[in-house]
């Protein structure tokens, strides 16, 4: 969840550092810090309780020289959010500094062990006591630093990205992972580190991801290698970064999250953009090519994800068990893993994940491996964790996403599954040639009809400003709409501190109505298809009992339009496109309504982006 930065070559660190923090605060933001080391071989240390803002405030005009350093923006695990939990941490004699993201889940037993041997902590971190391990094994041994961190790491559980610097060797750096990312970028006679590559595509394409417990030395003058947990030496493999510089600025836009939501036409139309010819009636995923026939033939599928990624799943449900004809289960991977599952080996587990590096995802897809299953993965980030250990996938192609409330990358997720569902049921012949290419004409309208909907933002601006001092609210929605109500509550939740719900729309007489009166805003979809006078008889329950009806309906509908408060149009399209299309509206509301409450749209209180702990 922290985000890590760390530099070594002829520059000044200094700005390197603070700039990839900003670019990493999505990451955590309960606080920052850099440390330096200077010429006179001593390590400066400056952190702050609070944003990056903070720590560049408390530095000031204080000494910022150096040539390496590392850096860290804090999401809290262990010990609360303040200055003296801040990262970096130091060993007892201040030799050694230490940036870590991750759980020491064992720490507890090693601090009583170092206690009893001398050392002094200062702060409540598991990360202090990692940094007092490397010291003690060093001291003892009388081993380089590489090695002490090498033997330290072999002594704790849990999960690490690490970076450390030493006085004693000030022309290293030692890097290392397991379960957390780490990525390296190569320069000319220098290197970036950092938890992803948001802070090294200024400088650098060229970048090395490291894989499970494996250790870099990275040398200023005799260059890099990597070394295994168990001392074995490893030939690093170096990718090029597809990222670009002008993704990761805002662009004009207030903030991120709304550049993020008015660039889903682009997202999604390079999300399908070489996978599908409406003109010529094919669908093609290169990802999964070589495994098409596996998941034809599978017994059942298994979609796993946490967060916005499953409400995409509970979609990816509908679409894959209408489309292909196969049972379909979806999971949160933080229960799937620790309920000792069925897990057959012509089984399909399908991960979803944004950053494709979430710590209980990963764990999931562990334990299904284990069990023989096929792997699949839909991840945005390119080279991320999930999509090195699955056997196949495909890439969103939404390009980076800032905003810690996903936008770009739930619809592309969308997307991906929905060209899945068409490529299986083509093969399986479960779809009909007419309703599959009255699919394919949909999907390749989306970008023209979702610009069409982002021209009503200023409409949606002012029903949100209706309901900007509500406490709690209602989503509702039938069939694949369902998931929708549940991610349209979420974003509320996530970025308006509202408590909101979402729901089947049939199951709100089974308790939910007995919270509707006249001050409950209830959000309905409402949009035509085979449910839809089911669903305006639950909007006529909901103006029954006074309630505040916000519905999206079709372009032209007139019968909800005289029942609700207000109706929020969306383009004539098919009912398998409205769970993209109905979520635009969702997501619009839920940012005007926070920008409204003058809440921090892009870095939600005690949110981070990427969950990469337990």
């Amino acid at each position: 969840m922290c985000g890590i930065v760390g530099y070594i070559g002829d520059k000044r660190a200094y700005p390197i550092l603070i700039k990839g923090l900003s670019r990493l605060e999505y990451r955590g933001y309960d606080s920052a810090g850099i440390a330096l080391l200077q010429e006179d071989n001593a390590i400066k240390i400056y952190k702050r309780q609070g944003k990056v803002l903070d720590l560049t405030e408390f530095i000031g005009d204080a000494s910022t020289e150096g040539t390496v350093g590392i850096g860290h923006t804090r999401w809290a695990t262990h010990g609360l959010p303040n200055d003296v939990n801040a990262h970096p941490h130091s060993s007892g004699d201040g030799s050694i500094t230490l940036v870590h993201n991750g759980i020491i889940e064992n720490y507890d037993v090693l601090k009583k062990e170092l206690i009893k041997r001398g050392h002094v902590f200062k702060s409540e971190t598991d990360t202090e006591v990692l940094v007092h391990l490397i010291e003690d094994i060093k001291e003892k041994s009388g081993v380089a630093l590489e090695e002490a961190v090498r033997i330290a790491l072999n002594e704790v559980h849990g999960a690490y990205a690490i970076v450390v610097l030493s006085t004693d060797e000030p022309d290293k750096i030692i890097a290392a992972k397991k379960s957390s990312p780490l990525v390296i970028g190569i320069g000319e006679d220098e290197y970036y580190l950092a938890s992803d590559a948001t802070p090294i595509v200024e400088y650098t394409k060229n970048v090395v991801y490291l894989e499970d417990e494996q250790i870099a030395i990275i040398h200023r003058k005799n260059g890099m290698r990597i070394i295994s947990l168990r001392n074995k030496e490893v030939s690093p493999y170096v990718q090029e970064l597809e990222m670009q510089l002008e993704e990761l600025e805002k662009g004009g836009y207030e903030h991120f999250m709304l550049k993020e939501i008015y660039e889903q036409p682009r997202a999604i139309h390079d999300s399908f953009r070489g996978r599908l010819n409406s003109k010529e009636g094919w669908v093609s995923l290169g990802g999964i090519k070589d495994y098409e026939e596996q998941i034809a033939n599978a017994n059942r599928i298994i979609i796993i994800a946490c967060g916005t990624s499953w409400h995409a799943a509970l979609v990816g449900e509908y679409y894959f068990e209408d489309l292909a004809r196969i049972p379909v289960e979806v999971e949160y991977a933080s229960e799937f893993r620790y309920r000792n599952p069925i897990i057959r080996k012509d089984d399909v587990v399908i991960a979803i994940s944004q950053s494709g590096e979430t710590a209980d995802t990963l764990a999931a897809l562990k334990m299904a491996r284990e069990q023989g299953a096929t792997l699949l993965g839909i991840v945005n980030v390119v080279g991320s964790t999930i999509s090195r250990v699955t056997d196949a996938g495909s890439y969103t192609h939404a390009g980076p996403e800032i905003g810690v409330a996903s936008t770009k990358a739930f619809t592309t997720q969308l997307t991906l599954l929905a060209l899945m569902a068409l490529a299986i049921g083509k093969r399986r012949r479960t779809i009909t040639d007419k309703k599959f290419q009255v699919y394919l004409n949909e999907l390749e309208a989306l970008p023209g009809k979702i610009e069409k909907l982002l021209e009503s933002d200023d409409y949606i601006k002012s029903v949100a400003a209706e309901y900007k001092d509500a406490q709690n609210a209602l989503y509702l929605g039938r069939g694949s709409s369902f998931p929708i109500a549940l991610e349209g509550a979420l974003k509320l939740k996530e970025i308006s501190y509202i408590h909101a719900e979402g729901y089947p729309a049939a199951e709100m007489k089974h308790g939910p109505i007995a919270l509707i009166d006249e001050n409950m805003p209830v959000f309905v979809i409402a949009t035509q298809g085979h449910n839809y006078e089911k669903v305006v008889s639950n909007i006529q329950e909901v103006k029954a009992r006074k309630g505040k009806l916000i519905a999206i309906v079709t372009k032209g509908d007139t019968a909800v339009r005289d029942i609700a408060d207000h109706v929020i149009e969306i383009p004539t399209c098919d009912e398998f496109v409205v769970p993209i299309l109905a979520t635009i509206p969702f997501q619009l509301i839920s940012y005007h309504i926070a920008v409204m409450r003058e809440c921090n749209v892009d870095q939600p209180r005690n949110l981070a982006k990427s969950v990469t702990v337990e």
